[in-house]
């Protein structure tokens, strides 16, 4: 299994996708075509949302193509050399890969050796279910189950404060609530700018910034390049 699930697309004000160019050319290494799901896309087209992709990997040589562009969906993921899953509302996203019925076929594309690109929401559905997304439930998916390429939980996008004034749940408290009810999964909190690249067993934390894992009530922070293949 081949995944790399980035945090977000940018890291502080970089341009779309650029702090990842790096890790996204040795993920592609030996590909010349990338199709990309842009249903987590809200209030950009599809179509603007492949062409912004595209740009951005231009660099890499890669031809980029949308999901939506086919007419046998199905087909077009049993075809694809890789797949790539982009940013926006996690619980559209889920939503439009039930309803297409192609969740599972996805995961078995991708457990079978097909290269998984996931970003934000992209990310998020790599794990176990949805449950630690930071998206507002826009609508209601059948399930909150995703494709379990990773038996836990992930927190794209994370931060570790809470503005003055504020008296709102911070994140630490949102996702504290989820271990009391789900105290035996683990989470791990990716910062902008980080990532999680899985090789065949091999699962490791990128990106100079580390991460966090809440797994039972507590919080540890990771150190960049911690190897979590312990979790897999």
């Amino acid at each position: 299994m081949q995944l790399l699930l980035l945090s977000s697309s940018r890291a502080n004000n970089s341009e779309y996708l650029a702090p990842y160019m790096p890790w996204l050319q040795t993920h592609l290494t030996g590909c010349t075509e990338l199709l990309f799901i842009p249903y987590a896309g809200v209030t950009i087209s599809y179509d603007a949302y492949v062409t912004q992709v595209a740009t951005a990997l231009a660099p890499l040589k890669v031809k980029v193509s949308g999901l939506h562009q086919y007419a046998k969906p199905q087909q077009a993921i049993k075809d694809a050399q890789a797949i790539a899953v982009g940013g926006g509302n996690t619980f559209k996203l889920l939503n439009e890969l039930y309803q297409k019925d192609i969740l599972q076929l996805i995961a078995e594309r991708v457990t079978s050796g097909t290269p998984y690109i996931g970003w934000s929401a992209g990310a998020n559905i790599a794990g176990s279910t949805i449950c630690t997304t930071n998206d507002m439930p826009i609508i209601a998916p059948p399930s909150f189950d995703g494709l379990k390429l990773l038996p836990l939980q992930l927190n794209p996008h994370y931060i570790d404060m809470k503005a003055e004034g504020f008296h709102g749940e911070a994140r630490d408290m949102r996702l504290a609530e989820f271990m009391t009810l789900q105290p035996k999964s683990p989470i791990i909190a990716l910062p902008e700018g980080s990532a999680l690249k899985r090789q065949g067993q091999q699962l490791t934390l990128l990106g100079r910034d580390g991460g966090y894992l809440f797994v039972g009530g507590d919080k540890t922070a990771l150190l960049p390049d911690t190897d979590l293949s312990a979790f897999i």
